[in-house]
């Protein structure tokens, strides 16, 4: 062999040794050295790009590098939710994904599931809540559900969200588990739960269906009051409000949720070390008293047990749109 041929074949063997090296887990540990780019597929100011925001600082701290919030609107949550499941899987992307993945691939808007992620952990689950008027003489979800089943086809009317939206399947979900037709009720859609709720609270619908702290404040100026939560525990937030079960003895349990993920095959050293930075972030003080004080309900759920919580809900989400006729 000749000096040359020599000289190829090392730096042939070195550029394989390069590769190799670079596709190994040993290549991870030197995540991360770079910024980590969070996606957040809704608008800014809401409730998940404040969560998120305080994710991201205290994740800069903890990992070192800058953590910026991306938001990436549109497609009611597609453009942000596709973002991230059709990122780079090297541990750079990450995001936030909420409920609404599980509803737009069963109305065609995307052909992306909770399988297209890897699940790194759910942090917020927060129940939906059905509101009436306090001027209403309903004292309790039996004297609703009562007046429900004695009324004329669509002649109550209720909101909370878009057509097919979260408070939109918890209200149909409840009905259903009390063997009331989903459609006996008009859902009068609306952009989001803050106009269903002051719809609610001039009269304009008979009840909404909507979290406890998006309805924090038409509670605390006195205008609507709940009546139930759709959850298996009463919440912390309102120790006094009964369960859906409880009240009825019925199950239903619904309501939004917050977790974040990576797109499908990241590396599951970067996995286990957002988990661990994450896990301490959750009991951090810091951010706990930031949820506590939103009325955000916070958990932790990681890895597997977080998949199996996206297939539940996709799931049941499924089955709710075609109670409703809204698929087939």
């Amino acid at each position: 062999m000749t000096h040359s041929t020599k000289s190829q074949g090392y730096k042939a063997l070195g550029i394989a040794s390069l590769l190799l090296l670079a596709s190994s887990p040993l290549h991870a540990s030197s995540w991360p050295d770079k910024p980590i780019t969070l996606v957040v597929p809704w608008g800014a100011g809401g409730g998940t790009d404040a969560t998120a925001r305080m994710i991201s600082t205290l994740l800069e701290e903890s990992l070192g590098v800058p953590v910026p919030v991306v938001n990436r609107t549109g497609g009611s949550g597609v453009i942000g939710h596709s973002a991230i499941a059709n990122a780079t899987p090297d541990g750079y992307t990450i995001g936030i994904a909420t409920l609404e993945i599980g509803g737009m691939h069963y109305q065609g808007l995307t052909d992306i599931t909770y399988q297209d992620y890897s699940p790194i952990g759910l942090y917020n689950a927060d129940p939906v809540a059905i509101f009436v008027s306090s001027r209403s003489g309903y004292d309790s979800i039996d004297d609703l559900l009562k007046a429900i089943r004695s009324s004329g086809h669509r002649e109550f009317k209720a909101s909370g969200s878009a057509q097919g939206g979260v408070n939109h399947i918890a209200e149909a979900g409840m009905l259903l588990a009390s063997d009331i037709p989903a459609d006996k009720v008009a859902w009068v859609p609306s952009e989001g739960a803050a106009p269903g709720l002051q719809d609610l609270a001039a009269g304009g619908v008979d009840f909404a269906a909507a979290s406890m702290p998006e309805a924090r404040a038409l509670m605390d100026a006195g205008l609507i009051k709940p009546l139930v939560i759709l959850n298996t525990e009463r919440s912390s937030n309102a120790p006094d409000l009964p369960t859906f079960e409880e009240a009825t003895g019925n199950e239903w349990s619904f309501g939004s949720w917050r977790g974040l993920v990576g797109p499908a095959d990241v590396d599951e050293e970067i996995i286990d070390t957002l988990q661990e930075h994450m896990s301490a972030i959750v009991n951090d003080p810091t951010y706990l008293e930031f949820m506590n004080n939103r009325g955000y309900a916070t958990l932790w759920l990681e890895g597997d047990e977080f998949m199996d919580f996206m297939q539940s809900s996709d799931q049941r989400i499924g089955e709710t749109l075609k109670s409703l006729g809204i698929v087939e």
